[in-house]
């Protein structure tokens, strides 16, 4: 059986990371990714510290399986001419450069169109192709400072903190990735290919889900919780004498289960903390319960059990 995107062929533009992503993940469907450097160098993930295997280094690994690779200089003529033979038997284009640097080397969606009609372009750009924050700059945790995940990453009473995952990039190969998938999709039933505008920033506000609307409808401004929730309680890290461990008590069930693991199933009885919001309110005090519990009488069998 085959995979799914195995009848697709995508011209990789892309550098460092959200790019790769996206097509790492298309190209893990099936897709055939021709990824197209810069001669001389490549691209700049190629030279990414610290770690190498045979001399390839192991960012670049881990973002660019599944694909074949070619240089091309796409600011000369003779290298269009190669690239525009390639969009005429291909069916996704995608880059991450900064918006008009496409257009620069004639190789944006109005361009291919008129060589492909079936083409789909994809670009990925920090605030999106239009409006006024357009040419900004924008990495990773630029993006994950303005998209506000930052203000409710880390520790309370502490300054913001990334997330450890590159998440605004990643995010933005993820949704690239879908647009990309729907525009296929469309295609079929159009003929005609279309242009998928990714905006990291945007990526990064739909991230917020719950905590968006937390402030919209209570005016609550997210804070850094831990590894707490906004909304679930117990769910945490708690320390023990031997290692940390993490508890998510999602539903009344599991917190009853809970008691009966440490040896006090009353407290799923107990008034202040026999429902999801009883439980949330009260937290400090069931917090103070359980970090005792669990330092002071924690053994193997309970983690078995």
């Amino acid at each position: 059986m085959s995979l799914p995107l195995s009848d697709v062929r995508i011209l990789d533009l892309t550098a460092i990371l959200s790019g790769p992503y996206c097509t790492l993940l298309l190209g893990d469907l099936g897709a055939e990714v021709i990824k197209i450097e810069k001669p001389g160098v490549g691209e700049a993930g190629r030279g990414m510290p610290p770690y190498s295997f045979e001399g390839e280094s192991a960012y670049f690994i881990a973002i660019n399986r599944n694909k074949k690779s070619m240089t091309l200089n796409l600011q000369t003529t003779k290298g269009r001419e190669i690239f525009y033979q390639l969009v005429k038997k291909s069916d996704v284009v995608i880059n991450n450069f900064r918006p008009g640097v496409i257009e620069g080397l004639q190789a944006d969606y109005d361009t291919l169109k008129e060589i492909n009609p079936r083409i789909i372009c994809c670009s990925i750009t920090g605030y999106g192709s239009t409006g006024p924050a357009k040419d900004r700059p924008a990495f990773d945790l630029i993006i994950q400072a303005r998209g506000g995940i930052m203000s409710y990453t880390g520790e309370l009473g502490r300054k913001p903190v990334k997330m450890g995952s590159p998440i605004a990039d990643l995010a933005g190969g993820l949704f690239a990735a879908n647009g990309i998938l729907a525009a296929l999709h469309q295609r079929e039933q159009t003929g005609r290919g279309q242009n998928v505008d990714i905006s990291l920033l945007d990526c990064q506000i739909s991230l917020l889900t719950y905590r968006a609307q937390y402030y919209f409808i209570g005016n609550e401004i997210a804070k850094p919780l831990g590894s707490g929730h906004g909304s679930i309680h117990p769910l945490r890290d708690y320390r023990t004498k031997t290692f940390d461990i993490v508890i998510d008590c999602n539903t009344q069930k599991i917190f009853a289960d809970l008691c009966d693991a440490i040896g006090a199933p009353e407290l799923a009885e107990n008034p202040k903390f026999n429902s999801r919001e009883n439980r949330f309110k009260n937290r400090d005090e069931l917090n103070d319960i359980l970090e005792k519990t669990f330092y002071d009488f924690l053994s193997l069998k309970y983690l078995i059990h």
